[in-house]
């Protein structure tokens, strides 16, 4: 199988994660892995951003790429950061070049092997959300061709990602409607058993359920759902329209 094919058989195997139920984690891994089949690079890492826009380790290709993104992490620079907060692509031809930019992450980097780096952010139109780390054992710049299908591979990836938060979400606000619902379907029942007791009209009990639950501090649901429960009944009843 020829590069092409396998660059293809990467960006179907990327697509297929357009899916509700599919692991943020392993699509990250396989990002991870089409990059180390398909780029000429020895490591990758990925740091992925959070809600605040604090950046965790995702993914990683061995130890020493793992280490590598942790310290960036901890010290808070580093090519992958700036990737991620400028939305570019970094080039590091020489590691050893930047030792007074990055001390502490070139000399971890040579200790490994890794004489130069190129970062790619994970972006989408104008949103952020990490950056990919590619690893490379010999000094100079990576061909514009590996930069181009690297980025590729990781927009890919990137849709998935925020596919998947989109869907998070949207979940989300599906449970709160749910809730919303739910919490509607009890007032309701509590306005009947309450119009039932005072042979009140439903209007009626209803202002009669919220005045006592806003004089007693309470919330409206809580205080529907003990009615519907079998709460006695007659201090509400009983409370006068204000």
């Amino acid at each position: 199988m020829d590069r092409y094919e396998r660059l293809a058989g990467a960006f179907v195997g990327l697509a297929d994660t357009l899916v509700a139920d599919y692991d943020a984690i392993e699509l990250a891994q396989q990002l991870i892995d089409n990059s180390m089949e398909l780029l000429p690079i020895s490591a990758a890492g990925i740091l992925l951003g959070d809600a605040r826009g604090a950046l965790h380790l995702f993914a990683s290709s061995s130890e020493e790429s793992r280490l590598l993104e942790l310290l960036q992490v901890e010290a808070d620079v580093g090519p992958c950061l700036d990737a991620y907060r400028s939305g570019e692509a970094v080039h590091v031809e020489n590691l050893a070049a930047t030792s007074a930019q990055w001390p502490a992450f070139a000399q971890r980097a040579a200790e490994y092997g890794f004489r130069a780096v190129v970062a790619l952010p994970l972006r989408l139109r104008t949103e952020r959300i990490g950056a990919l780390n590619l690893f490379l054992q010999d000094t100079g710049p990576m061909q514009q061709a590996d930069v181009a299908v690297g980025q590729a591979l990781a927009d890919v990836a990137t849709i998935g990602i925020v596919h998947q938060r989109l869907l998070s979400r949207s979940e989300q606000v599906n449970q709160q409607l749910q809730t919303a619902l739910n919490t509607r379907l009890i007032i309701e029942q509590a306005k009947g058993v309450l119009a039932e007791r005072g042979t009140l009209d439903m209007d009626r009990a209803f202002n009669l359920l919220r005045q006592h639950a806003r004089r007693t501090n309470r919330r409206l649901a809580d205080l529907a759902r003990e009615v519907v429960d079998g709460a006695p009944t007659g201090d509400i009843i009983g409370t006068p329209t204000t």
